[in-house]
């Protein structure tokens, strides 16, 4: 797993070996990340630079460290699993990214208050067992989502667009779904 452009082009991230935390960590892989923001650059106006990410079930931390790498100015990434947390770390540090990343370690379904509202979300909940939707009401709710902001939502199937949301554009990528939604 790497990065793909920007500040940190061909950066090595660490990863998930063989076992059980390979089953339960399922990173977004180097070509879907890849497509993921060739879309946003191309269709989606390009909504990195500046911008303020939201990464919720973060895992290894790839989707907002690419954001970072291209010119995002910080990134909040919420966490909770003990393994995941341990190469989210590392991947901060290997990226030199400190200053400008700040990691939750809590279910993302509670976030707790809110220091700047995002404009780039990253949603990549494990599939189907309805969390996704729940972290998304809960982020929505809490005000951590900037009027305008783009959501990026990796699922096992296609999604319904929750109230407040607008459907842009949604791909297949393999077994993910990928959805690209606009709060309105």
């Amino acid at each position: 797993m790497r990065i793909i452009a920007g500040e940190w082009r061909g950066r090595r991230l660490a990863s998930v070996g063989a076992g059980d935390t390979a089953a339960a960590l399922r990173p977004t892989g180097d070509r879907v990340r890849e497509s993921v923001f060739n879309v946003l650059a191309g269709a989606m106006g390009d909504p990195v630079p500046g911008a303020q990410v939201l990464d919720l079930f973060a895992g290894t931390g790839a989707l907002g460290l690419e954001a970072l790498s291209r010119g995002a100015a910080g990134a909040v990434f919420v966490e909770n699993g003990a393994a995941a947390l341990k190469i989210l770390d590392e991947n901060i540090a290997l990226c030199r990214a400190g200053a400008r990343a700040r990691v939750l370690r809590r279910d993302a379904r509670d976030l707790g208050p809110v220091r700047v509202p995002a404009t780039l979300v990253f949603l990549d909940p494990p599939y189907g067992r309805g969390l996704g939707e729940e972290a998304l009401e809960a982020a929505l709710t809490d005000g951590w989502i900037a009027p305008g902001a783009l959501i990026v939502w990796e699922e096992g199937a296609p999604i319904r667009p929750p109230a407040g949301l607008k459907l842009c554009d949604a791909r297949r990528y393999g077994v993910a779904t990928i959805s690209m939604l606009e709060k309105v």
